[in-house]
């Protein structure tokens, strides 16, 4: 089905519309962002290490906020992301912010003809892969642009959690990657009440077809993590148990919510 439908252009659609709302929201609090704040969280900061120096790439970057993140830290960045809008606005940040980060607009599979630089670390996190439907191709992208001894750092929603539906409630969805899953939404995760509706196409990815995909592009996979939090408020029918810490409240610790892993390319 994936080839009957031109989910590229729908989701480039689907984020440009987010984008407004989501500069706007209290979700991604730009101005706190531009006072200083960092949007990364200690999840991916622990894999990430001493930036100092670095160079980075960060794919799909939305508007930029990790990529500054990074840059604040010490790296040179580069962000990469599918929504025109998003790239514009993250150009307007880093200009805002004097930080040593630019941007490339382009569909991921797409970025070899865009860009002809290895880089220290490639780094991506939170609500990424479910855009695209072959990770094979995600990872042989990873591999291509990291430097020999590079290392990918990656943070993800865990796959458990996109199985139930949105109130959490029942499983809903197919752990496996069955294909393309087609849907509409009022409003977005960042705002709810924002008047926009969106369509778009995303895919399910289990965690074996995760680092199947890394371990068959000759990457390491030096450490993998899960976690019983996520570190946005991003879901309906939660509960922060702890300071940026959310669980979904009648599901309590019972399910993964997270996972990350760091990974190494051979010298």
């Amino acid at each position: 089905m994936s080839d009957q439908i031109n989910y590229i252009a729908i989701n480039k659609q689907s984020w440009n519309e987010r984008v407004a709302s989501h500069l706007s929201s209290e979700f991604y609090d730009v101005a706190g962002f531009l006072q200083g704040k960092t949007s990364l969280k200690e999840i991916e900061l622990a894999l990430l290490g001493d930036l100092k120096g670095k160079t980075v790439l960060h794919l799909q970057c939305h508007f930029g906020q990790d990529s500054i993140s990074l840059a604040r830290m010490g790296a040179k960045v580069t962000g990469v992301d599918l929504s025109d809008e998003a790239i514009e606005r993250a150009r307007e940040l880093a200009a805002q912010t004097g930080e040593d980060a630019t941007f490339v607009c382009c569909a991921l599979y797409d970025l070899p003809q865009h860009l002809d630089t290895q880089f220290d670390i490639v780094f991506t996190s939170y609500g990424t892969i479910g855009w695209l439907p072959d990770l094979d191709r995600w990872a042989n992208i990873v591999a291509q642009y990291l430097k020999p001894g590079g290392q990918f750092v990656f943070a993800e929603f865990h796959p458990v959690v996109w199985m139930f539906d949105d109130q959490f409630t029942k499983v809903g969805y197919d752990y496996f990657n069955s294909g393309p899953i087609l849907e509409t939404q009022e409003g977005t995760y960042a705002d709810r009440e924002a008047d926009i509706n969106l369509s778009y196409v995303n895919w399910n990815h289990g965690i074996a077809e995760v680092l199947t995909s890394l371990i068959g592009n000759k990457l390491s996979i030096d450490c993998f993590n899960e976690y019983d939090y996520a570190p946005y408020n991003c879901f309906f029918n939660t509960v922060e148990f702890e300071p940026g810490k959310f669980r979904i409240a009648h599901l309590e610790h019972k399910i993964p919510m997270v996972y990350a892993l760091k990974a190494t390319k051979p010298l």
